[in-house]
């Protein structure tokens, strides 16, 4: 079994066997535990669950919305995913959700900045703040800071959401790799390169072979263990390989960090023949093409390699 089939699974038995049953908002009724933690190695392969199958298709795109900073679900629904339709208001509007607060959060302070277009350039007034950018410029000019966040839970603007953020906010944190670490990447990603006997540390540097790898980790304040968080995970994982490709560093682990985990009520049969799903089938990797900058993937850029899965199930109902 892929190792992401077992940690996942690993979670279904510990909700099941220590979980309480709650009320909750949607009036659905749940198992729920709280404060529990995953953690998936990168080296292990792209943790995308194959006890069911998840729609790559939609997490990827709802990703690229994000980071547009976007919250109208037109952009999702021209590429034929309906996942936020439900809490959409007759415009698509959705309120300043995620890629508002990711790459867009106002704050009162004024900054002027150069903008140059064309060879032309004059200074403009900025009244927000872009999260990811700050991110990414950090990791290139400062990699050991310990302030290198992104939160999507703005207090002040909770109200205005038609759903406050469920994966609230995510860390980034680097460590250098060792010379051997740094030779056995460039081995393994240059598999004809094995005849090459002189890779110093001077050779390896000039050769770009990153110097340090780095972990993502996301917080949950609300963890729906059956649909969402398969996709969380998929998703986060997409993002620290994004991110360690634009400042040239290995992803090298995804940990999840949540309050109420929980499973519906009415996904318990689900749960149940998911967790009898024996496989063998091996976790499949992630191919991904370099754009300019964090901004710039494409859907295109994206390819996931030898994904195997059980079925998903059509009609999961889903707690609103």
């Amino acid at each position: 079994m892929a190792k992401a089939d077992e940690t996942y699974n690993q979670l279904l038995k510990e909700i099941l066997g220590e979980g309480i049953h709650k009320k909750d908002r949607t009036g659905t009724g749940t198992t729920s535990v709280f404060g529990k933690q995953i953690r998936f190695k990168m080296e292990d392969g792209f943790p995308l669950l194959t006890t069911k199958k998840l729609h790559t298709k939609s997490i990827i795109h709802e990703l690229l919305w994000f980071l547009n900073g976007e919250t109208n679900v037109k952009y999702l629904q021209d590429n034929g995913v309906s996942i936020w339709n439900e809490w959409a208001d007759d415009n698509g509007e959705l309120g300043p959700v995620y890629g508002k607060q990711w790459v867009n959060w106002s704050t009162p302070i004024t900054k002027k900045v150069l903008y140059v277009n064309k060879g032309l350039s004059k200074e403009i007034a900025i009244n927000s703040v872009n999260q990811i950018q700050i991110l990414i410029d950090t990791l290139h000019s400062n990699p050991d800071s310990r302030r290198m966040m992104v939160s999507a839970w703005n207090a002040g603007e909770i109200e205005l959401m038609k759903l406050p953020p469920c994966h609230y906010g995510f860390q980034v944190y680097t460590q250098e790799l060792t010379f051997t670490e740094r030779l056995n990447y460039y081995l393994e990603t240059h598999p004809l390169s094995h005849h090459v006997t002189d890779l110093t540390p001077n050779k390896l540097n000039a050769l770009r072979v990153p110097t340090r790898k780095i972990t993502l980790m996301w917080n949950q304040r609300s963890v729906d263990t059956f649909l969402g968080l398969p996709f969380n995970v998929a998703s986060y994982a997409l993002l620290l390989h994004m991110i360690a490709q634009q400042v040239n560093m290995v992803p090298y682990e995804l940990i999840g960090s949540f309050g109420d985990t929980h499973i519906y009520d009415n996904h318990l049969p689900y749960v149940e023949e998911q967790r009898r799903r024996g496989t063998k089938l091996s976790a499949p990797t992630l191919k991904l093409k370099k754009p300019l900058n964090i901004f710039n993937y494409k859907f295109s850029d994206f390819e996931i390699l030898h994904y195997e899965s059980y079925p998903n199930w059509k009609n999961v109902p889903i707690a609103v």
